[in-house]
Order: structure tokens, then sequence, then C-alpha cells
């Protein structure tokens, strides 16, 4: 791996893809205040993730073979762009109707950057050193959520919920500018596909390597969307909890992540990508299964939330570089729609996830549990059908 050229690369992936992570769960710590000035129930604001999640996800089947054909530098800064829009949106206008039309655009502009994390490295790099550069990115990208509820927190006892969306701008605003003077763009002309984008799409969804994969990073994404989206409701309605507590406990679990991820780059040319896999799931039994039991039995507890949250997110630590390294890894000329397709889907299902959250009665922290309990039974289920000879080109010893 040459450092030079991935550490530059690498400090403008993780400013582009912070920004759509701190705007996924800057306003969690927020719920209280923003449902009293829409006079409706926390529980509705669980939309606000949906709204922003499924126009992230759709974006980026646009976004992605966009990419193909014309590079990546100028998607990602009409896709920060629209961002900017989208977050003025919400603060000019000031109803409810705004703030999820708003997210809806932020989310379509985001997209962008959700897409091109996964196909600037592929542009780079194959193999063990692939599946390294998607670990190390992990870890990086994890301060951002593991920042955004604190800040979002704070700025809302400090002057109100809005603060929180004025910084995002601010930030949104920076990270344009910088990919502007420093993204060196990582798909040169002679490297561009041409193809039609429905022939692209048949290509990479054919492969069998690339649907187990993709259902994996699916069902893990959705389990952490639902806790993301549940989680504040459950501390505030529950436990009655403050915004700057709920942002404190809501950050605790994220190092799981990062510790996830720098397993999964210590561990890349060491293990395969089942056994790393196998040891992901476990994680995530474990998670889901820490915070289902005290729900089983009538508790709401904190303290379960936070470990049951942080084991899974160790598993989705280690499951998201080694999923994504394995189904992008066969499509060098099309790793634009590949990534696209990766983040299109894995976001377009958290979103319909978080969309069912909202709809349903939240019973403490039992529907919680269970919604995380049926993510980790998907994820071992596309596990188990790798594992039976459906993808032959993947290291699953």
């Amino acid at each position: 791996m040459q450092r030079n050229g991935f550490y530059a690369l690498y400090l403008i992936t993780i400013l582009m893809v912070a920004v759509g992570q701190m705007t996924q769960t800057l306003y969690v710590p927020s719920i209280g205040h923003m449902a009293q000035e829409f006079l409706v129930q926390p529980g509705t604001l669980q939309a606000v993730m949906a709204c922003y999640l499924i126009p992230y996800g759709l974006s980026q089947f646009i976004y992605g073979p966009l990419s193909d054909r014309i590079g990546r530098r100028p998607v990602l800064i009409i896709g920060m762009l629209v961002f900017l829009a989208g977050t003025l949106t919400i603060q000019l206008v000031p109803t409810l109707l705004a703030l999820l039309v708003g997210s809806a655009i932020q989310g379509a502009g985001t997209g962008a950057s959700g897409a091109m994390s996964r196909t600037v490295m592929r542009d780079r790099y194959s193999g063990a050193e692939l599946n390294r550069a998607n670990s190390l990115v992990s870890m990086g990208v994890i301060f951002s959520p593991l920042l955004a509820p604190v800040v979002g927190g704070w700025l809302t006892e400090l002057v109100n919920w809005r603060a929180g969306y004025w910084f995002l701008f601010v930030f949104g605003a920076l990270t344009t500018a910088a990919i502007m003077l420093w993204f060196a763009e990582t798909l040169p002309p002679e490297r561009r596909q041409p193809q039609r984008v429905s022939t692209a799409y048949r290509h990479v969804l054919g492969n069998a390597r690339f649907q187990g994969n993709l259902v994996c990073l699916i069902a893990t994404f959705a389990g952490l969307a639902a806790f993301e989206a549940a989680a504040g409701v459950i501390m505030g309605k529950d436990l009655h909890l403050d915004a700057h507590t709920i942002s404190v406990l809501f950050v605790l679990p994220l190092p799981g992540y990062l510790f996830g991820a720098w397993l999964s780059a210590r561990l890349s040319f060491r293990l395969s990508a089942g056994s790393l896999m196998r040891l992901g799931i476990a994680f995530l039994a474990l998670g889901s299964g820490t915070i289902l039991v005290p729900g089983l039995l009538g508790h709401v507890s904190a303290a379960a939330l936070i470990a049951g949250a942080t084991l899974y997110f160790i598993g989705s630590g280690i499951l998201y570089p080694t999923a994504t390294s394995c189904a992008i890894e066969p499509f060098p000329g099309q790793a634009g729609t590949a990534g696209a397709i990766l983040g299109g889907m894995q976001n377009l299902g958290a979103g319909l996830v978080t969309l069912l959250a909202a709809a349903l009665p939240m019973h403490g922290q039992l529907t919680l549990g269970v919604i995380m309990s049926l993510m980790v039974l998907l994820v071992m289920a596309s596990f188990v059908w790798l594992r039976r000879g459906h993808a032959p080109h993947q290291q699953m010893a």
C-alpha cells in the first residue's frame, strides 16, 4: 500500500463520509425538544431517519453508474451541493414537513459520498490490501457518529436543536471546499466505462458472491439503524433522561465499532473472510441477545441497551469492511455501480426497517431487541448461503 497516496485519499474519504454520518445521528439527543416544537410524540420523529436513509440509499443507484462514466470527483461535488440545499430547507422553513423533506434532500445529497466511499478504495487497491484499507476507513469514520450526538446534545442545551443543523451546514460547506481543492480523481478517463447502466447492473447483481455479501450488509446495517432510531426514544420516554445524558449514553457503544474495524484490519492477512465473518456474527448475536432478554422480562435498562449495542457494534465493525471488500473486489471496471448497489440497498433496507420501527408500538426495549435479533438471523442465513457453495470465489474457509 503506497502510504502517501493512501493517507491523502483516506483523509478526504473520512471527511466526506463524516457529513452523512453526522447528519444521521446529530439530531437524536434533540428528539424531545423537536417533538415539543412540532407538537408530536417523540416516536413520530423516528421518521426523520427513515426520510434521510431511503433517499440516501436510492440516490446511490444514480451516483454509482454516473461516476463510472464521468469520474468520482464531479459526482461528489454535485452530491455535496444537494446536501447543502437540503440543510437550508430545514432551517429556512420552520415546519415538520420541511424537516422531513429537507432530511430527504440531505440524504439524496450524501448518497454520493456513501457510494464513493466504497468505490475510491477499490479504484486503488485489491485483495487483503483492499480489506485493510476499508477497515482503516471504517476506523476513521467512526469518530463522526461518536461526536455527532455529543455536539447535537450540547448545542441543543446551549442554543436550540436548530443550531445542530447550522453546524451541519458549515461542516458540509467546508467539506465541499476540501473536495474541490484536494480530492484527486481516482478513475482516469481511460478506465471509465461507457456501457449501459442496465448492463452494468445485470453484471454486478448476477454475481452470487455479491448477492450473499449484500444481504449480510443490509441486515447488519439495518440492526444498527434500528438502534440509532429507537434508543433515543426509549431513553427519553421510558428512562426520562435529558438530552445531554442521552447524547453521552448514545455514543458509548460506538468505540465498539472502532475496535471491530481494528480487529478486521489486524487480522485481514491472517484469517480468511469466512473466519472474520463468523467472528463478527458471534458478536452480533451476543449484542442483540443482551438487548432482547431484558425486554422479554419487561425490563428497560440503560446498561443492557449500551452493553448490547457495544457488542453489536463490534460485530458490525468486523463484518462491514470484510463483506464490502468481498462484494466489490470482482468488479474493477464497475466499482461505482457495485458500490452504489451496496450503499443503496444497505441504506434502503435500513430506512425501511426504521419506518417499521416507527410504526410499531415501542414496548420498552423488547421491540428493539426483536428487530435486531431478526436482522442477526438474516445475516446468519446469508453466511450459510455463501458457505454452501453459491459464491465459489469467496475465501470462506
